[in-house]
């Protein structure tokens, strides 16, 4: 049996974004809304937008809004005031990060109709924003969680349908996530109806909500012991197999994420 390396996520560097440009008298693009660049009042829930993957690194995002039966990349399922108890927080304190993700994570898994594992073998990703700077020094404290077609190490996103409630109830290819290259670290994640070397197919939890966090150490040999037999099983118990793994570090466990990816090589 060949392990593959760990990948963990990382961020791209950062883009001049649309409240750069306004804030030097420029015209923004013409996917921006000027009426959202600033906006203290909390967005629209069920409005779609057509995102690109560079929108989704971003800490706010004032891109139009669009038909739902328009081509669109995301859809935003979840808004509502952050709790009273981290109004005086900095606007990127990790307690609000941590907020975010438990809501929009919870909240993801019931719009789609599946599980903590089968959610994270999705190619379909979640996003969250908050207010711009200004609009939080104004006393903004919103947050929007948008359920995405794609994610940050993807290329490019997909187009979502009108609605996306229950899609992942009777999991198709088209929704499930794969990936592209020699290993999964290295690799490009689509969906399992294209060309593919590793397919996404179990989770292992390392932990409870309460607990600290294992260690890198731990948490990639518990990982790679877990995901060495469950791909194992999954394939047939072939007498040699590839298997790959996608663990997290201090900072994904401190966000609320408590598992790991197990990648199995096969084009099926």
């Amino acid at each position: 049996m060949t392990p593959r390396l760990r990948r963990t996520t990382t961020a791209l560097a950062g883009l001049v974004t649309a409240l750069a440009l306004a804030a030097c008298g420029e015209d923004l693009p013409d996917t921006v809304d000027p009426g959202q660049v600033d906006a203290v009042e909390a967005p629209d829930l069920g409005a779609c937008r057509d995102l690109t993957t560079d929108d989704l690194v971003q800490s706010s995002n004032a891109t139009r809004v669009v038909e739902c039966t328009q081509p669109h990349t995301a859809m935003t399922y979840a808004v509502g005031p952050f709790p009273r108890t981290l109004d005086d927080l900095d606007y990127d304190a990790a307690e609000i990060g941590a907020f975010a993700f438990r809501t929009c994570s919870s909240e993801f898994v019931k719009l789609l109709g599946a599980d903590e594992s089968l959610a994270m073998r999705s190619v379909l990703t979640w996003a969250w924003f908050r207010p711009s700077k200004d609009a939080w020094d104004e006393g903004a404290r919103w947050y929007r969680c948008d359920v995405v077609g794609g994610s940050a190490q993807t290329d490019g996103l997909i187009e979502l349908p009108p609605n996306v409630r229950g899609l992942l109830q009777r999991p198709e290819d088209e929704w499930l996530v794969c990936a592209l290259g020699d290993t999964v670290d290295d690799s490009i994640k689509l969906p399992c109806t294209q060309a593919h070397d590793w397919r996404a197919v179990s989770t292992i939890k390392l932990g409870e909500a309460a607990d600290p966090y294992p260690g890198d150490k731990a948490s990639e040999a518990t990982t790679k012991d877990y995901c060495s037999q469950s791909v194992g099983a999954w394939l047939g118990y072939p007498v040699d197999y590839d298997f790959g793994y996608t663990w997290f570090h201090q900072a994904e466990w401190d966000a609320g994420n408590r598992r790991s990816v197990c990648w199995a090589k096969t084009s099926q």
